[in-house]
């Protein structure tokens, strides 16, 4: 892929940019076999792999530059501002959307916050596109309340203007750090949660809940993952750090008895929303602690799935699942080191299939599904 970006050296983000995707592929299953290589493995399937450019289907972009002349994209390590939204990672139908937005930000007063000088009110904007319809959820991480009415008087010509836009809303981030987002949400849009598509299967995303960024390749994952269930002889599941609960979803079946546990309430609304829309009574989700509600259970499921994030399970619930035993566990990881590590804390299972998922294309990172059988 060509980026004039990183051949200016003004991005180096993708670090991978200049190998072609079937020498990042062999890299990658290379780095995943190494990994693997103290643990027999049943099946390695083929790695599934998407587009290599305009995939992305969330933007983060930090505000900088002047109220008049706002940049949008990162800061280097020097502070010193770089504007990406030109990044061939982005869809065509986000160059619209940046190039209205830039006016506006002038428009609605919002003063791009100074990480060096502590001062302003923008900090980030998030853009986030549904395959569904073309829809989009505007984000404006703001330091306070003090532009929010300002900001909410200027939003009907930006509505005008970009009429694709269904959800918008303020995060309020009043941290001097690079956090992303603080926790309170204010809604200017009556809609709240933005419809996507997956294989048929309806999800929803909202503002604070985790969505993955390739939807191209994340749908094969989840379609994988159903697969997989659908050979098993599994009637009960757990879907650990379920998310807006796209592995449950796609795996559950009208008869099967289905828990989603995930940590953030936004996530779960979705789920539910979602449960509810495809008419499935018999599946249940809970804003819990995954780890605190897999220890305090005492049934049995016939498989539990975990989905966690970088840091993965943990030693506390890889002791647990080894205790309580159930015949299958399917584990979806982002980060194959911490999967390995948790493997080799399960030694009552083997390894019976394993795939990679290419879902940052041109970066070392890769997602992993692995089918672990007890022994």
């Amino acid at each position: 892929m060509q980026c004039a970006l990183y051949d200016a050296d003004r991005c180096r983000s993708c670090q991978w940019i200049t190998r072609p995707v079937s020498d990042q592929l062999s890299a990658k299953m290379d780095d995943l076999r190494q990994l693997l290589a103290e643990m027999p493995v049943g099946e390695w399937c083929a790695p599934v792999s998407g587009p290599e450019q305009g995939f992305r289907n969330k933007a983060k972009m930090v505000v900088s530059g002047s109220v008049e002349k706002p940049l949008l994209g990162m800061l280097h390590r020097d502070g010193t501002p770089e504007d990406l939204t030109d990044c061939p990672l982005y869809p065509d139908s986000f160059a619209p959307v940046f190039a209205v937005l830039k006016p506006f930000i002038a428009r609605a007063g919002l003063t791009p916050y100074s990480v060096a000088r502590k001062r302003g009110e923008l900090k980030y904007v998030l853009l986030t596109e549904s395959q569904r319809d073309g829809g989009m959820m505007l984000r404006f991480v703001l330091r306070s309340h003090s532009k929010i009415e300002q900001l909410r008087a200027a939003l009907p010509w930006l509505q005008a203007q970009l009429p694709q836009l269904k959800v918008i809303t303020a995060n309020i981030q009043p941290v001097h750090m690079a956090i992303m987002e603080g926790e309170e949400e204010v809604y200017f849009t009556g809609q709240q949660a933005l419809g996507e598509t997956l294989n048929d299967v309806p999800l929803w995303i909202r503002p604070q809940s985790f969505f993955q960024t390739n939807p191209t390749v994340a749908a094969r994952l989840y379609a994988t993952a159903r697969e997989w269930v659908r050979g098993l002889p599994v009637q009960h599941m757990w879907d650990l750090f379920c998310g807006v609960g796209g592995f449950g979803l796609h795996c559950a079946t009208p008869e099967m008895k289905l828990t989603g546990i995930e940590i953030a309430p936004e996530a779960i609304a979705c789920a539910k929303q979602s449960a509810a829309g495809l008419g499935l009574t018999n599946l249940h989700f809970q804003a819990l602690d995954s780890t605190q509600f897999a220890t305090g259970q005492g049934e049995v499921p016939e498989l539990v799935l975990v989905n966690p994030p970088r840091r993965g399970i943990g030693k506390a619930l890889c002791d647990y699942l080894s205790e309580m035993a159930p015949p299958y566990i399917i584990y979806s990881s982002c980060n194959a080191q911490t999967m390995a590590k948790d493997i080799a804390h399960l030694p009552g299972y083997r390894v019976e299939r394993v795939q990679l998922f290419d879902l940052f294309p041109h970066t070392a990172h890769y997602e992993v599904l692995t089918l672990l059988i007890r022994r």
